[in-house]
């Protein structure tokens, strides 16, 4: 990756010098841009990278600063590259917490995780959610994998320990929940934070226009751009806040550098209402913007609806069904072991 200096873009919404109280709001800073990929000294370069940004995230004031999917690592890793570059959940705290703590930010970072028993490795992409004074709230196992080379790559979070998966943490007095990339697509995850109190909901993501398998094969087209659908929806059906976190721009190869992805860099703010905040173009970008929870007003005349209390749950019990019936009359079992099944597939 050639070094060449480039002005950063700050695109803000904020409602005054001064952040939210505690309890009030939370201010969110989004980083978005190029990167590394495939060792360590990949993680050396993106890890360069989180300093300088978490302390202008800091100087606007952030009390949060939310990176792009597997962002310490680079997110198209080969699985050869997979054992150069996964870290133990004690080997990125003591990369993130010091910074954290440095610049009394809170933190969310994505990373490649690896977890290794006497029996066998397992491998997650996972995000490290971290206060201000680096004390780890927690640590998230992407559930749901986007295809064929997430599924190769990475061992399914949450399958022994379901309950776990979906929990609020508390940053500046704002309950804060946390999903990974396409997760953002399937409703029913942020419906269970929403009903589990979440307020704010952040959400890494690797959308990309094109990445390199590999065989030096380029994929034939480019991951949707749900910063216009799906997440200003989500935010609306939930009457909480989304902030989705993407790459922008390019990702090189570490070893040869060598293009690796190319992402939409579509990273997005939306409020209760749906309404998109602040957004980036595709272009290195420092997102900010204040949250404050009293800004939410009804979605309906007379505010006399709510999504929540209008829900009927006796009647979603399809939803947890684990065969359904498609369109064509086939039928599709849902595997119990997620990992077991697409691995041996």
């Amino acid at each position: 990756m050639k070094n060449h200096k480039t002005t950063p873009l700050i695109k803000s919404s904020l409602k005054g010098k001064k952040p939210p109280k505690k309890g009030k709001g939370i201010r969110i800073a989004i980083y978005q841009g190029s990167g590394l990929v495939g060792n360590r000294k990949a993680i050396k370069y993106n890890l360069k990278h989180l300093k300088k940004w978490a302390k202008m995230a800091s100087d606007y004031k952030a009390q949060i600063i939310v990176l792009p999917e597997l962002f310490l690592s680079g997110y198209n890793i080969r699985l050869s590259d997979r054992d150069n570059v996964t870290l133990t959940q004690s080997q990125v705290l003591k990369k993130i917490s010091p910074v954290a703590k440095k610049n009394k930010i809170a933190i969310v970072c994505p990373y490649p995780e690896v977890i290794e028993t006497s029996q066998e490795k397992k491998y997650y992409d996972s995000m490290v959610l971290v206060n201000k004074r680096g004390k780890l709230l927690k640590n998230y196992r992407k559930t749901h994998l986007w295809g064929i080379g997430e599924k190769k790559n990475w061992n399914f979070g949450y399958v022994e320990n379901p309950e776990e998966a979906y929990e609020v943490k508390k940053v500046n007095g704002v309950n804060i929940g946390l999903l990974n990339c396409y997760e953002a697509e399937f409703p029913e995850l942020s419906r269970i934070l929403k009903l589990k109190g979440v307020q704010v909901l952040l959400i890494p993501t690797a959308a990309d226009i094109g990445t390199c398998n590999d065989h030096g094969v380029w994929q034939k087209w480019a991951y949707p751009d749900i910063s216009k659908t799906a997440i200003p929806g989500s935010a609306y059906q939930n009457g909480i806040f989304v902030a989705y976190a993407n790459h922008s721009l390019f990702e090189f190869r570490a070893d040869d550098d060598s293009l690796s992805g190319v992402y939409l860099g579509n990273s997005t703010i939306a409020n209760p209402n749906g309404e998109i905040v602040v957004s980036a173009e595709n272009v290195e970008t420092l997102l900010l913007a204040d949250c404050y929870l009293d800004d939410a007003y009804p979605t309906h005349p007379f505010g006399e609806s709510s999504y929540i209390e209008d829900r009927r749950p006796e009647l979603y019990e399809q939803l947890t069904k684990m065969k359904i019936k498609k369109a064509n009359g086939d039928e599709f079992c849902y595997p119990k072991n997620p990992d077991k099944y697409y691995h041996d597939k």
